[in-house]
């Protein structure tokens, strides 16, 4: 979490000062407390300038803190409906003191009786309950009533939050409080002991950090901690230099054995493996032939592991060789690891795996070497963003995108044990000769436990397709899969890239740009223009509704891929895309520095956020009716 920059966008909105409001005789006072915002507020703190949306965002998380703590002290969710106006001019009047000239209905389009209405009618905490499990209310208590300031705590309690969305399913009315708004606001009110107004509770719960901007050392501590760490770094140094020296010649007399050691166990797990199976073992020799010696003019992929090149095996057979570079212990794991995922799967949408070579020879080393079949399409990616010029038709696209969602659904529920691919992109779906499209590189996958929820596992996956619970807690579920293939999925319709730059050079999510056509009510605008032979515009709208639903920042919102499926292929009507809170805010090279260089792809390893995208109408896309338009064209 970024404190400094939650602060100071918090302070930016009227979360402050005590502005009441004289009430005329004849209309009812507020009972709203928009006082307690005012405490929780750092007079001093800077306020940045931003724009309409962001404020307009704010200011309705704002407004659900302020009715947590009404809730809390009534037992009811909302002001009484002959309040709504005093209300509105309580919380302008707090607006006016740091954002001049702002009105919030106007602006953000609210309207007076939203701040009395909400979702199914619920208007107080006993018809909240009874609309909901016992059982699900108890979880909820064991898991958000502790301080949520922290990471860890936070996850368990969001997490649990999500599970009520299957209970609220009605409409809601306008944007200021529907269903998604009334875990939050009932877990700070009664489930969390510390109530709305604590800090961490509004961190977590209203994503509203006020935490205090941390001081810097002084420069005296400053240099007293360089001076101690170099006299330690410089006795480590003359200790490990007589350690290496005498450890050296031990390494060297081992070094032999541990390799047949090593060699050893490979060999038994890799036979263990293909002891089922009909892969086949080639000598590192036939990969020499097949590969002409590991030509360059034969390498077709390259990435963190090593090279793919094509090969041709006896009988003029064309296969894929996937080459790992820089074998070593936990190099043949990942190895095995790779060979035993691909050998536990069949499926028309998956890599097939013909076989594997290990070998270590005087001059190259250890080799690891799986064979697959070779895809003559290349990659998606190639098609959308490399050297392929001619774009896909309609048709190819849709076959990719159901082939594709075809494959995680086995993957997920078909596989036993399931298993998460966690690195779903563009470059890992490979297509056939007749574009059918092959999910690849299964180096990341990892097998779902049966009766697990989720993994707490290191963040590992490309950057821009990785899932925002799995990138900021480290918790993997399928779900986090979907997240990847809505990326993908948005990328096959609009041909943008999974973070994109526009004109002002301010990279942006291809995921907040699509949402925010969906959300004026232009979901075509996102399709790339001249798509040959465009399919009717109702399934074009509902692949980009299918996209945005499945990179849903909240997981609960997401579908599984069996869902998916069913979506893309029949027709299953796509569910109310729920309103997407509001994004963590993070410069992208504080995201880039957090992206390991051992992965290869662009691995995160540290939970930095992602960025929002807010659109501006000054550079506007295609509408829906020109994209209607050319669809008509294509199929006249």
């Amino acid at each position: 979490m970024f404190p400094f920059i939650h602060l100071i966008i918090f302070l930016h909105l009227s979360f402050t000062c005590y502005g009441q409001q004289t009430s005329n005789s004849s209309t009812p006072s507020c009972p709203l407390d928009f006082d307690a915002l005012r405490k929780m507020i750092d007079q001093s703190s800077r306020r940045p300038t931003l724009n309409s949306t962001v404020q307009c965002q704010y200011i309705r998380q704002g407004l659900r803190l302020v009715q947590s703590e009404y809730l809390r002290r009534t037992n009811s969710f909302f002001p009484p409906l002959i309040s709504a106006n005093s209300c509105w001019n309580s919380y302008q009047s707090l607006v006016n003191n740091y954002v001049p000239n702002f009105d919030i209905l106007r602006t953000c389009e609210f309207q007076t009786s939203w701040i009395s209405q909400g979702c199914m009618n619920i208007t107080t905490r006993f018809k909240f309950e009874s609309k909901v499990s016992p059982v699900a209310l108890s979880n909820i208590v064991s898991s958000c009533n502790q301080s949520l300031e922290n990471n860890s705590p936070c996850a368990t309690c969001t997490t649990s939050l999500s599970s009520l969305a299957s209970y609220l399913t009605g409409p809601s009315v306008g944007n200021v409080f529907d269903c998604s708004a009334y875990p939050s606001i009932y877990a700070a009110a009664f489930a969390n002991q510390f109530g709305p107004t604590d800090k961490g509770t509004a961190k977590c719960l209203f994503l509203l950090d006020i935490s205090e901007v941390s001081k810097g050392k002084s420069k005296k501590n400053v240099v007293i901690v360089v001076m101690v760490v170099v006299c330690v770094l410089v006795c480590v140094l003359v200790v490990f230099g007589y350690w290496f020296l005498w450890r050296r010649r031990k390494i060297r007399l081992a070094h032999k054995w541990n390799t047949r050691r090593l060699e050893s166990n490979l060999s038994s797990r890799l036979d263990s493996i293909s002891g089922s199976t009909t892969l086949v073992r080639f000598t590192f020799d036939e990969i020499k032939v097949a590969t002409k010696n590991f030509a360059r003019v034969n390498i077709i992929g390259t990435g963190g592991y090593g090279n793919v090149y094509k090969g041709v095996l006896p009988g003029g057979v064309e296969v894929a060789l996937k080459r790992f570079k820089n074998c070593s212990v936990s190099g043949d794991a990942n190895f095995t690891h790779e060979v035993e995922v691909i050998a536990s799967v069949r499926h028309v949408n998956l890599v097939a795996l013909r076989g594997y070579c290990t070998a270590t020879t005087p001059f190259e080393g250890h080799q690891r070497i799986i064979v697959c079949d070779l895809m003559k399409n290349g990659s998606l990616y190639d098609h959308l963003f490399g050297t392929r010029h001619e774009k896909l038709s309609w048709g190819i696209r849709q076959k990719v995108a159901i082939g594709t969602a075809r494959g995680l659904a086995y993957l997920h529920y078909g596989a036993q044990p399931g298993i998460i691919h966690r690195d779903i992109k563009a470059s890992n779906i490979l297509l056939d000769d007749h574009f059918e499209p092959k999910v690849a590189d299964f180096g990341l996958a990892k097998f779902t436990p049966e009766g697990m929820t989720h993994l707490s596992t290191r963040v590992a996956g490309t950057m821009g397709y990785v899932a925002p619970e799995y990138a900021l807690y480290g918790q993997l579920t399928e779900r986090s899969d979907v997240y990847s293939f809505g990326v993908v999925l948005l990328e096959l319709l609009s041909g943008k890239k999974a973070i994109i730059e526009f004109n002002d050079g301010q990279p942006t999510l291809v995921t907040d740009w699509a949402w925010s056509l969906v959300r004026e009510g232009r979901p075509l605008g996102v399709l790339e223009e001249n798509i040959p032979h465009l399919g009717p515009p109702e399934v074009l709208e509902k692949y980009v509704l299918v996209a945005v639903l499945c990179s849903h920042p909240q997981l609960y919102a997401r579908p599984t891929m069996d869902q998916v499926v069913n979506m893309l292929d029949a027709e299953i009507p796509v569910p109310t895309i729920p309103e997407r809170p509001i994004s963590l805010i993070a410069d992208l090279d504080d995201i880039e520095r957090s992206v390991s260089s051992s992965g290869g792809s662009g691995n995160l390893s540290t939970a930095t956020g992602y960025q929002p995208y807010i659109f501006e109408r000054e550079a506007p896309l295609a509408d829906s009716d020109s994209v209607k338009a050319r669809t008509l064209d294509h199929r006249s």
